[in-house]
């Protein structure tokens, strides 16, 4: 990984242009930040109207002393480059720059990420306050990375964006608009197109109902915003080759296709607030762990950063709970053990106004280096330069769960079935839990990611398949890769159209050795009884009704008009094995499929260690990670020798966990 370091990052967003005024608490951050083991700043982000108050008009003598006063007392910068909110002057001046809503009105200035990404007037003025940017301190020895604008989100319906999105079909349709028409079925409702200007975005108030076109508009906003990025790091490519570049992503934001975004950053990074407020503490770390291996699993296994984490409380929730003691350095290693290089905090000290004063920071108002938060990252620190040689260190899975972008989207797009609940990213997350449990590595991939370095695959409500994914299974399970379908798998193709000559699609039945004849919806409240492995489970808001054509059946349904029908099959295919899971469950059957999987194809475990419920273990590098997200402390037996990584004792036999803790050991 190129992030101009060999140590765990620790830092976070530094914003001392709200500071100008108050020159004694910029000298008193670096104090704070040497005590807290701060070895990183991320600054600059959202400064732009401090940078460039007047157009064509530029300060960076602030900047200069903060860089200056950073790199004389051991502290790297991060630099951001400050797109994500513009001064009140250009959109005063271009209005052209603000976005226009799905309303048709154009917004007026405020908040942030109110940009169009097509407008060539902003385009202009990014490039030229990142170029100038990268001159002024390209060659800055504080310099290890820049941070690209900050949470790229939302969508611009203007005309410039209008007439960009049909240059995009055109491009994909090859010019073709009976193309077109048939992948988007366009004889329904009397829909064909007989003219590129008669499309416009997905709207309300006009076309919401064509899938393909929704599809469409969702591929093209990830392309507008990648196409924006890489105009934003035009000059800084060009100035600064060897600085290495990122954007933070966020949890699970699938309006942008961060699986195509990824692709173009050199390291990728995302923000992380799980919310343990002392409810589902368990579901919630699942979750989080998820998001560390979706994030890390787009580059391979190579380290991604943690580039935003709350070290006390946040401010957007409905109620903003302070998380328990522990919670702030727990929440770090996790991030570590899944992968980061970093551990970083949004923000290092608490604004005094503005939407975000009341969110937590590592130096509260009152200024203090005396509470518990702070001594909580200090904490953090020290720990964090104990575990240097983590840093670079890669992980890949043993099995993946496929949990793809577009499909998501397509998810969300079609009518029928149970409209009420869908739940994509819950259920990726269902499948991902039992591993995560067991101390097996999973990677989260997409559906056009490479198969065939898993020992198993499963890809959970699969509904949508982009071309070339039936042929890539059909050839993992034949030469001998494990494949888990469940229900509502491969209906469609990328433009959403249904797949002819029944379900599932082509060779698909050849290799699952089903047919997939009907699918009942169930309302809220109301379950079917299916079984597994001679154990019943509860079916929920979704059930297939398929048969076997060859498949070994491994449970049946036990209510129902298709009791006695096929809920779970497995069929020998080429080398390989092909299980097909026909309903939805709570969770309980993930939790058995998987570790029967486990035993069954002898999928390895990060290591042998014993540990009760809510206690998980990670291995990284030299270094095993024992996290316990239960209740109450708990006893673990460890499976070898380690050094125990806090005050390098050797460590044997049993251990006790507290809770809400962790012990980090390194391999002897």
């Amino acid at each position: 990984m190129k992030t101009g370091v060999d140590h765990i990052i620790h830092g976070g967003d530094y914003n001392p242009d709200q500071w100008l005024k108050y020159p004694e608490i910029i000298d008193d951050d670096v104090r704070l930040m040497k005590k807290a083991r701060i070895n990183s700043a991320t600054v600059g982000i959202f400064s732009w109207s401090v940078l460039e108050p007047e157009e064509g008009v530029y300060e960076f003598g602030w900047l200069d002393e903060v860089f200056d006063k950073l790199y004389e007392n051991g502290i790297d910068v991060i630099l951001a480059t400050p797109s994500g909110a513009r001064p009140a002057w250009m959109a005063q001046k271009y209005p052209e720059v603000l976005r226009v809503e799905e309303s048709g009105i154009r917004n007026e200035f405020g908040v942030r990420h109110n940009h169009c990404p097509t407008s060539p007037v902003y385009r202009e003025k990014v490039r030229e306050i990142d170029r100038r940017l990268a001159e002024r301190y390209g060659s800055h020895p504080a310099l290890k990375m820049w941070h690209i604008s900050n949470e790229y989100s939302g969508e611009c319906h203007c005309e410039l964006c209008q007439a960009a999105f049909r240059e995009w079909l055109k491009e994909r349709y090859h010019n073709d608009l009976e193309e077109l028409n048939d992948s988007w079925w366009n004889g329904f409702w009397s829909h064909r197109i007989t003219d590129w200007e008669q499309i416009s975005s997905p709207k309300y108030r006009g076309e919401d109902h064509v899938t393909a076109l929704k599809l469409c508009w969702d591929r093209f906003v990830t392309d507008s915003h990648i196409s924006f990025y890489e105009n934003e790091i035009a000059p800084i490519r060009e100035l600064t080759p060897g600085i290495p570049i990122t954007t933070n992503f966020m949890r699970f934001y699938d309006r942008i296709d961060y699986q195509k975004f990824s692709k173009k950053v050199d390291v990728v990074s995302w923000d992380n607030y799980p919310c343990y407020d002392g409810t589902d503490t368990l579901k919630k770390a699942a979750e989080t762990a998820f998001s560390h291996d979706m994030f890390r699993s787009m580059k391979g296994g190579k380290p991604f950063l943690m580039m935003e984490s709350t070290p006390s409380v946040v401010n957007h929730r409905p109620v903003n709970r302070i998380p328990a003691p522990g919670t702030q350095t727990l929440t770090a290693v996790q991030a570590i053990a899944h992968g980061s290089d970093s551990v970083q905090y949004f923000q290092w000290r608490k604004s005094r106004g503005g939407h975000e004063k009341l969110h937590g920071a590592v130096v509260d108002h009152s200024g203090r280096d005396d509470t518990r938060v702070f001594r909580e990252v200090s904490a953090t620190g020290e720990l964090l330069e104990k575990l240097k040689d983590v840093a670079g260190a890669r992980s890949r899975g043993r099995v993946a769960i496929v949990c793809d972008f577009e499909n998501s989207r397509a998810v969300s797009h079609f009518c029928g079935y149970n409209n009420v609940r869908r739940d994509y990213l819950d259920e990726c997350v269902k499948w991902y839990r039992p591993f995560w449990l067991s101390g097996v590595c999973a990677d989260v991939i997409a559906m056009d990611d490479d198969f065939t370095q898993y020992d198993a695959v499963i890809a959970p409500f699969l509904y949508m398949l982009k071309n070339g994914t039936e042929e890539r299974i059909e050839q993992y399970v034949r030469n001998g890769g494990v494949f888990v379908a469940t229900y509502l798998f491969a209906v469609t193709d990328e433009d959403d159209l249904c797949r002819l000559g029944g379900l599932p699609a082509g060779k698909l039945k050849d290799v699952f050795g089903v047919i997939a004849e009907e699918t009942d919806a169930l309302p809220e409240g109301i379950n079917e009884i299916a079984a597994f492995d001679g154990k019943e489970y509860k079916a929920e808001h979704v059930c297939d009704v398929i048969r076997s054509t060859g498949a070994a059946v491994l449970g049946e349904y036990g209510s129902g008009f298709y009791a006695g029908q096929p809920s779970v099959t497995v069929n020998s295919y080429g080398k390989g094995k092909a299980y097909y899971v026909a309903f939805r469950n709570d969770g309980e059957l993930a939790v058995d499929f998987c570790r029967r999987l486990i035993k069954t194809h002898g999928i390895k475990k990060d290591a042998g260690i014993a540990a009760p419920d809510g206690v998980v273990f990670r291995k990284r590098g030299d270094f095993v990670f024992v996290m316990n997200f239960g209740d109450g402390d708990a006893a673990v037996t460890l499976d070898r020798e380690y050094q125990n990584v806090s005050d390098r004792t050797t460590v044997r036999g049993d251990i006790s966990v507290k809770a809400n803790g962790f012990v980090c050991l390194k391999t002897l």
